[in-house]
């Protein structure tokens, strides 16, 4: 395996894995967790509610037990939009591929244990995708503004950091427009930086702090400013036990979904220049914290409660880029396959091989415009 496939594979076995251990604890605080679990959850857990079915908030879903959320669904639903382009994406390779991924075929989906379209289980602000873009024909470079502004797009933007592996500026360029097509604001914006925090890890030497200053590099308005108060905070502790307070405490002045998580205010998830959405700050902060090992970046983001399926998701992305697929327990990387029913490093690998067409292909195109403007020059 090159270092290319290795880390490729690290990014999204370790993305997945994290979302799955993640959805057990999804919406919930550190205490309940604590509560619910004994202590707090080192591993894969079973559903926050036995009776998950009819459980609200959480029904039909069977979050827990090694099922991969809607995160991972999508995140494999753009690495085939890689696959079937063959070249880097943009907004309206969304409308033409990835809304069909969503309307256009059934698969398994594990949290409903079911054959059914993607659709029917990712959350609202995808299902925007299909409203806007194949019932409303909207212009797909502004389909995103009106949808709320949450981390939807930036929970899948993890391939796109892989195919500009090396490259952050151009990792984040081209997730802004894919992104277009989904979000606004601040949720386009932490896709943007997502997609650079990933072809930064992926590249060879690369540490949590240098992903952490590319982020702070291209990051703009309050994603910037809430990346650089909760990585500050961060910088005081040395394991993620005992950070959840002061980690919240610094990241609050840039959320606007409350502390009661599921009860939100008006200002909720609408656009704004100041405010940023949480996973991508946190994901960055248990990263630091963790030195870029993948057990305690996840569990940071696992224990953290709140959207803690998004946060391990886009944390072990980050951290499996650094680590490589090694970097990811076998355990729960089989574990959580077996339950999902999914092969967990074949996307990776997929993405690799795409990845090294597309650059090929780019550098074909430089020399062209090289020799072009050396023209140009006389």
């Amino acid at each position: 395996m090159t270092p290319l496939e290795d880390k490729s594979a690290g990014c999204l076995a370790g993305a997945a894995v994290g979302d799955a251990l993640g959805g057990a604890t999804e919406g919930w605080t550190p205490e309940q967790i604590e509560q619910r679990y004994g202590g707090r959850v080192t591993g894969i857990v079973p559903p926050f509610h036995p009776d998950w079915r009819n459980a609200r908030p959480i029904a039909p879903y069977h979050k827990g037990d090694g099922h991969v959320t809607d995160d991972t669904l999508m995140t494999h639903a753009l690495v085939r939009v890689y696959e079937r382009v063959g070249d880097h994406l943009d907004a309206y390779a969304i409308a033409d591929h990835l809304v069909h991924e969503l309307i256009g075929e059934k698969r398994w989906i594990p949290e409903l244990e079911a054959e059914a379209l993607p659709l029917h289980r990712v959350f609202l602000a995808e299902k925007w995708l299909v409203l806007r873009l194949h019932y409303g024909h909207a212009d797909p470079r502004e389909a995103g503004v009106g949808n709320i502004v949450n981390c939807g797009a930036a929970m899948y933007m993890a391939p796109v950091g892989v195919v500009n592996a090396g490259d952050p500026d151009a990792a984040y360029a081209e997730a802004i427009d894919i992104a277009g097509a989904h979000q606004s604001s601040y949720g386009r914006e932490a896709a943007g930086v997502m997609a650079a925090a990933v072809a930064e890890a992926m590249r060879p030497g690369a540490t949590p702090e240098s992903v952490v200053q590319t982020a702070l590099r291209l990051a703009h308005d309050g994603t910037r400013a809430a990346i650089e108060a909760v990585c500050e905070r961060a910088r005081d502790y040395t394991h993620w036990e005992g950070s959840f307070a002061g980690l919240r405490a610094a990241m609050a002045p840039y959320d606007t979904v409350a502390d009661t998580y599921r009860d939100q205010g008006l200002g909720a998830r609408r656009p704004s220049r100041v405010h940023s959405i949480e996973e991508l700050p946190l994901a960055l902060a248990f990263l630091l914290i963790a030195k870029g090992d993948y057990r305690d970046t996840v569990l940071g983001g696992v224990n953290y409660g709140r959207d803690a399926d998004s946060i391990a998701s886009m944390g072990g992305a980050l951290a499996g880029a650094l680590g490589g697929l090694g970097a990811i327990p076998a355990d729960w990387r089989e574990d959580v396959a077996a339950a999902s029913r999914l092969d967990l490093v074949a996307p990776g690998l997929t993405l690799a091989a795409v990845a090294r067409r597309i650059r090929e292909a780019d550098a074909r195109r430089r020399r062209a415009a090289e020799q072009a403007f050396e023209e140009l020059l006389g």
